[in-house]
């Protein structure tokens, strides 16, 4: 007997190795993939402005880091004794109207580089439900908690995020393994039926992406969580985010399609390497300890392709080597 449906293993054009400079933007989901492939030593940068959810707020960012453009200084909002660009995420809030353009505009030039020279990127989007500023007729990243007074909220259609992303596709992304995910984190606040409709314009809208650009493939986040687990064991306690187990599930199926052979084979002996700099004994001074460093040490310095900086300097400290 068979009580659940299980997804089929997905290939992806492009296989990602830890050579590959890789740059993740979009929602908080992008995130877990991001720390996933931190956690396992890939060269990983996740976007410099911030959580972005929606897709017109994500080529937006995206093309104001290829064209390096300054911070619009009429989208600088003031709240809670604070300044913040509405194009940002609140982490760069600032205490006066100058720093907060400096740190748009230093994300920004941090952006434009770590764009540039990205292999592969790594796209997921949150929400078709955008917020227009009145003041500015301009879709917004993020409201900031100011008057809901303020926006106008409308659903972006299949059309506009398609349009929004050829001239990424056809320049800044071109030549680039772009990876398109659609975040299984449910929008409830919107209404399960708007969420619904939500989720199914962003996937129609990657469908036309994917088939229209080489380059461009879609990992299925959402339907690992939505159909193959399908079970709300496997959300969080807010039933909204996917648990761990869930995010480790996606990250098992995410080696599986994304993944070079190469890069498989050697995440094991990573975990290891990681897992053992983490360790922390009750005798740090000990010789049983020293040995487990020197050991480990070697084992570092035998996977050339990776980068042991960190774990090399804690099992150095301790084993006497220099």
């Amino acid at each position: 007997m068979k009580f659940r449906t299980k997804i089929g293993s997905v290939s992806l054009t492009a296989k990602i190795d830890y050579s590959t400079k890789i740059f993740a933007v979009g929602s908080c989901f992008a995130q877990n993939i991001a720390k996933k492939l931190y956690q396992a030593k890939f060269n990983i940068d996740f976007c410099p402005v911030g959580i972005l959810f929606n897709p017109a707020s994500i080529a937006s960012t995206l093309t104001t880091f290829a064209n390096e453009q300054s911070a619009d200084r009429a989208r600088i909002v003031s709240r809670a004794e604070q300044f913040v660009s509405l194009d940002v995420h609140s982490d760069l809030a600032e205490d006066s109207f100058d720093s907060a353009v400096e740190a748009v505009n230093s994300a920004t030039a941090l952006g434009n580089k770590l764009l540039s020279e990205a292999q592969c990127v790594i796209i997921t989007f949150g929400t078709a439900w955008v917020y227009e500023h009145k003041a500015t007729g301009k879709v917004v990243a993020n409201c900031h908690k100011l008057p809901q007074s303020e926006f106008t909220r409308r659903r972006l259609s299949v059309a506009e995020i398609v349009e929004a992303f050829k001239p990424l596709l056809e320049g800044a992304l071109r030549g680039k393994n772009v990876i398109f995910t659609l975040s299984p984190v449910r929008h409830i606040a919107d209404g399960l039926a708007e969420n619904s409709l939500s989720k199914a314009t962003l996937r129609l809208a990657i469908a036309e992406l994917c088939e229209q650009y080489d380059n461009a493939d879609y990992f299925p986040a959402y339907e690992i969580v939505t159909d193959d687990l399908r079970d709300y064991r496997f959300y969080a306690d807010d039933l909204v985010h996917p648990s761990a187990q869930a995010v480790e599930y996606i990250w098992e199926h995410f080696v599986a399609s994304a993944l070079s052979s190469t890069a498989q084979s050697l995440l094991p002996r990573v975990k290891k390497v990681v897992e053992a700099a983490a360790h922390r004994p009750i005798s740090p001074q000990s010789e049983q300890y020293r040995l487990f460093c020197e050991r480990y040490l070697q084992e570092a310095l035998s996977i050339s392709d990776v980068d042991f900086s960190e774990e090399c300097a804690i099992f150095r400290r301790y084993s006497n080597k220099s």
